[in-house]
């Protein structure tokens, strides 16, 4: 029997029309949040308007204010918010999958910690580098998830130990930031933007950063779907199958790290899309990671773009940072979803 035969699901799949759906019901409400999301703002702006900028680079001299409006200021941030909702949804998928953990979320292994941890640093101690917060946020998610691995490898990757392993790790970093904010009291008033999460400002520049990662994560997560199936079946028959169990696991805990750290440096911390998504999509497509990770990741892109777009249109002029909303909006659903779990057992 090998890893492929086991992961398809026959010539028949009788929740294929329901999953085929709900993937389409994913994809339009990409499209239309994003759509929203180019045209509500201080200034409204007509479909007509963002058709003509995005596809004719029109810039007419009675539409010059808006087209400056659409394709300098709303159109670099919608496209930022959806790759940033879609790696962090696949991230979270992926976590979930690999530890077989529901409740299991890319900061479960440090990512926003170590993230929040380096551009603190930067931020308070040497402000002049401010334009480096990007990269140098990625390099301490990517330092902090390495050194989960350490703690956690024994003859492997044990789940368990890399849950308990990043909660310590988080923990360290997450201290390390509050001593820098205590002993530099007077600095942190940059900081608190960033650490809130948010879009406020976002260029395309942000979209060149983010683009990579979002394509080779994406297309490497969607190609390796099948190991993702073959875990959830235990490591003994995973083995059985033909699947490389511990590699795999490594492989695809580095892509999800790769995934969250690229949003984390791009937007700040923004928590529980990565819980969110993966429970939302798999009530309608099952566990099945061939169609649960790809409606994730459009529903993922969905959910950022349209809080983004509430968060700053709300009680506008104020703009609300798109991390506590989705503080407020994940909190509860976390909550529900432990209150189920302990149920159960």
């Amino acid at each position: 029997m090998s890893l492929s035969m086991a992961a398809g699901k026959g010539a028949k799949d009788p929740r294929l029309g329901k999953r085929i759906i709900t993937l389409s019901a994913a994809l339009a409400a990409l499209c239309a949040f994003a759509a929203a999301g180019v045209a509500l703002g201080s200034i409204d702006i007509k479909l007509s308007e963002i058709l003509r900028a995005v596809f004719d680079h029109a810039d007419p001299e009675n539409l010059r204010e808006n087209f400056r409006i659409i394709y300098y200021i709303r159109l670099p941030r919608v496209l930022t918010a959806v790759m940033v909702g879609v790696n962090m949804a696949l991230a979270g998928c992926i976590m979930q999958g690999v530890l077989r953990n529901p409740l299991a979320d890319p900061g479960i292994i440090g990512v926003s910690a170590g993230a929040g941890m380096t551009a603190v640093a930067v931020m308070v101690l040497f402000p002049e580098y401010s334009l480096l917060i990007p990269p140098i946020a990625f390099l301490g998610a990517l330092a902090a998830t390495g050194i989960v691995f350490l703690l956690s490898w024994e003859n492997g990757i044990q789940p368990l130990r890399m849950i308990l392993a990043g909660v310590a790790v988080s923990a360290f970093f997450g201290a390390i930031m509050s001593a820098i904010m205590v002993f530099n009291s007077d600095k942190i008033q940059g900081t608190v933007n960033w650490m809130a999460g948010g879009f406020h400002g976002r260029s395309w520049e942000h979209v060149k950063m983010i683009f990579p990662y979002c394509l080779f994560g994406t297309v490497s997560v969607l190609c390796g779907y099948r190991y993702l199936n073959a875990l959830q079946l235990g490591d003994e028959v995973a083995k059985s199958i033909g699947a490389r169990v511990e590699l795999s696991r490594f492989l695809l805990v580095a892509l999800s790290a790769l995934l969250a750290a690229s949003a984390v440096s791009v937007a700040g911390m923004i928590g529980f899309v990565g819980l969110i998504v993966p429970h939302t999509m798999r009530i309608f497509v099952g566990s099945d990671f061939e169609f649960l990770l790809s409606c994730s990741a459009l529903f993922g892109g969905a959910l950022v773009v349209g809080a983004d777009t509430v968060a700053r249109t709300i009680i506008a002029p104020i703009e609300i940072p798109v991390g506590i909303f989705m503080a407020l909006l994940g909190a509860p659903f976390f909550l529900y979803l432990l209150k189920k779990g302990m149920s159960r057992g």
